[in-house]
């Protein structure tokens, strides 16, 4: 199947975008016009349930999905237009994992009001029918943009992309997965086609730009953030500075701490935030957009210890 005719398949409805101008990784003093859209993230979590014990080292008393509920439940309260992502690779990782095969892990994401997440590639690591059968305790969505399940029981169950709409501002948000080939055995993922990441998002964005009028554009990704060794490798930093009109990018699979998101120059010389916050919910990615009444943006952005 080509990719436009894939995209277009599991896409739903068009309409045509105004470009949002360029932001900074800045405060700035709020005005009564100005609208705030606060982004919360993980990824990698990897089915790590309990808090680390006290003797655990560098990561002693740190994460746990409990302490992440408290902070997502203040943050929600001081700002209600928030969305709740994950960059994937959520099962794997703990006895709970052997056990639950990941159900666990989806009705806890529930419970503390999930809106979104990719597919990472440990995610079929009950093969692609194993993920399949826990999709019913998730009362969230998954996208995938990159990831054709057209051949599999996942047809139809995940979107390339979603819509979401906060105080009078639209968000879209797609998926992209990392090539399987070589990190998972086929058998596990069996007829699921992986396309290219780079041309993907060029449809990704046309779509949610110029059809859909998003103002804030997502990209979700489980690609990795940058291979210094393998260059030719895509990434999220390759992503960024290789495509246009992707405000920020979340990322996962390396497992890269990073203290705030990065800044980079997208191919028309506009910032686009990258950001990752590590791996086992150790910590809480936070990145705020303000919008102005002609919807420019500026935003800010953290990483929380849990």
């Amino acid at each position: 199947m080509k990719r436009r005719d894939f995209i277009q398949k599991v896409s739903v409805g068009t309409t045509a975008l105004a470009a949002i101008g360029s932001f900074g990784l800045q405060s700035f003093a709020l005005k009564p016009t100005t609208t705030k859209i606060t982004i919360l993230h993980t990824n990698d979590v990897h089915s790590h349930i309990d808090t680390f014990g006290a003797d655990e080292g560098r990561n002693a008393n740190k994460g746990g999905v409990a302490r992440r509920a408290s902070l997502i439940e203040a943050i929600r309260y001081q700002n209600k237009n928030t969305l709740l992502l994950d960059a994937g690779d959520i099962f794997q990782g703990t006895p709970y994992f052997n056990y639950y095969g990941g159900e666990l892990e989806l009705k806890l994401m529930s419970k503390l009001k999930y809106d979104l997440a990719t597919i990472g590639n440990h995610d079929f690591d009950n093969g692609i029918n194993g993920l399949y059968s826990q999709l019913p305790h998730a009362n969230f969505g998954f996208v995938s943009a990159n990831y054709d399940f057209s051949n599999t029981v996942m047809d139809t169950h995940v979107k390339p992309y979603r819509i979401f709409i906060k105080d009078g501002i639209k968000i879209g948000v797609f998926g992209l997965g990392i090539a399987l080939n070589g990190l998972v055995e086929k058998k596990l993922y069996k007829e699921t086609k992986y396309l290219d990441p780079l041309e993907i998002t060029q449809d990704m964005t046309r779509i949610l730009k110029q059809d859909e009028k998003c103002d804030l554009i997502i990209c979700l990704s489980h690609l990795g953030y940058n291979y210094r060794n393998n260059p030719d490798k895509i990434c999220d930093v390759k992503l960024a500075e290789k495509t246009k009109d992707i405000d920020l990018i979340i990322g996962g699979h390396t497992h890269t701490f990073l203290s705030k998101p990065t800044i980079l120059k997208n191919s028309e010389d506009r910032n686009v935030l990258v950001n990752q916050v590590g791996c086992y919910g150790l910590y809480l990615g936070q990145i705020d957009f303000y919008f102005d009444v002609n919807k420019s943006i500026t935003a800010n952005g953290t990483s929380i210890v849990v």
